[in-house]
């Protein structure tokens, strides 16, 4: 576009920011269909286009191998550097994308958990010569227990099966049936080839048979998960902001409450309970570097000012007084144990939820998932990989909603106090043996 082009007069639709992941076995092309979304998009930098060109040139290959653009921070992970998920950003001009790339072996299951965790929607790839695979269940489940609300399926690699429509009936039917088995209520079907571009972006000329969209209308169209339901306004308490500049007058008295909306939305005037004091006062003003805003919504980091002086400190949680969470100090959960060390049942672990910390301890594993035949077995122990319902007992209680209500409010991470890693990712079913809100 020259410099003295004008832009388009008409308004342009945002559809708002969609983040999803990409999950599946290794060598089913998951680093390629990225690629090959980008590129088909138009969404790669000239000179990033050019580096790949070189970089194929000098493998002898005859055309850009796409999957490159995700080798840079493959080989970054090799260097020890400590990012275990490949993040890509992209824009299309209607919305905005974030695309988590995780990694298909089964012992970096704990990355995809990582990964899924903020996921909207998951692709999970098959490779159309080897069908479901175990991975393919195994990944499935995982996007399934963290709450992703929309997976596709797609059937890749059409193109060395002969773009054969009975090879993508077969596996859309073996799926299918698992699916039914676990539960999951929204599942779309796409074969596609990413090396060849078909039923990415365009849809090309060797798939005459699928009528449906293509992969790129699949992910424009797809809500976003904020978008979809109301949800509960729930505000965990980072810092207590007091300005001390003596010089100024209007800061004197000055008392906001700063932190992140999880969910929900919040306006000026609405009456709030403080937790866990249960503590009640109004919101004054609602405030972002220093300019007032009539409301606060999901995801905005904001400060709140009450018209009431109350002792607020860090984690406690501000919510609505007509929408109080659980609290309590025993919590149900399904738990990814992600450490390479056991669980250890007689010891005690630091349990972080929101802002808020406590001291956590085993109190009773009901059951171990076995991933292959989803079959509940029992378990005195829990080692990399596993999956379980478990039951804590906390120090101090939390301000919790159900996993499947809300994201922000509904999991926590556990943590080894001797080596500060996070050890276990957990999802609240619930608590129990505490007072409830």
């Amino acid at each position: 576009m020259s410099a003295i082009e004008k832009l388009p007069a008409e308004d342009i639709p945002d559809n708002g920011l969609l983040r999803f992941l990409t999950c599946g076995s290794v060598d089913d092309g998951k680093s390629t269909l990225i690629g090959r979304l980008l590129y088909d998009s138009k969404t790669i930098l000239a000179d990033t286009l050019h580096a790949i060109q070189r970089s194929s040139a000098r493998r002898g290959l005859d055309s850009v191998d796409l999957s490159l653009l995700t080798d840079g921070l493959q080989a970054e992970r090799e260097q020890g550097i400590t990012i275990d998920v490949a993040y890509r950003y992209f824009t299309t001009g209607t919305r905005k994308y974030i695309i988590a790339d995780a990694p298909g072996h089964e012992q970096y299951t704990r990355n995809m958990v990582t990964a899924a965790s903020t996921a909207d929607l998951a692709i999970i790839l098959i490779d159309a010569r080897k069908g479901v695979l175990t991975q393919t269940r195994r990944h499935s489940y995982v996007a399934h227990l963290l709450g992703i609300p929309h997976i596709v399926v797609a059937v890749n690699k059409m193109d060395l099966v002969d773009y054969a429509q009975e090879t993508f009936d077969r596996i859309r039917d073996e799926y299918l049936e698992f699916a039914s088995r676990l539960g999951i209520a929204d599942v779309r079907f796409i074969p596609l080839s990413a090396l060849h571009g078909d039923m990415i972006v365009e849809r090309g000329e060797r798939l005459r048979w699928y009528d449906g969209p293509t992969l790129f209308e699949m992910l424009e169209a797809a809500p976003a998960i904020h978008s979809e339901h109301v949800e509960k306004f729930r505000f965990p308490v980072q810092y207590v902001c007091r300005p001390q500049d003596s010089a100024n007058p209007e800061l004197h008295d000055y008392r906001g409450f700063m932190g992140r909306v999880e969910s929900g939305e919040l306006h000026i005037g609405d009456r709030v309970t403080i937790l866990p004091s249960r503590l009640e006062s109004r919101v004054r003003d609602i405030q972002v570097l220093g300019e007032s805003l009539p409301r606060a919504v999901a995801e905005q980091s904001v400060s709140i000012l009450l018209d009431d002086e109350i002792d607020i400190s860090r984690g406690d949680m501000i919510v609505r007084s007509d929408e109080l969470p659980l609290v309590g100090r025993n919590i149900d959960a399904m738990l990814c144990w992600l450490s390479e060390s056991p669980l250890e049942p007689r010891r005690k672990y630091l349990l972080r939820h929101t802002t808020r910390d406590s001291k956590a301890m085993l109190a009773a594993i009901a059951f171990r998932v076995d991933i292959n035949s989803m079959q509940q077995q029992p378990a005195e122990r829990l080692v990399m990989n596993d999956i379980a319902r478990v039951s804590f007992r906390l120090a101090q209680p939390i301000f919790a909603d159900p996993y499947a209500e809300s994201r922000g409010t509904g999991a926590f991470i556990i943590i080894d106090e001797s080596t500060n890693n996070t050890v276990a990712a957990g999802m609240i079913l619930g608590t129990t043996g505490g007072d409830s809100g």
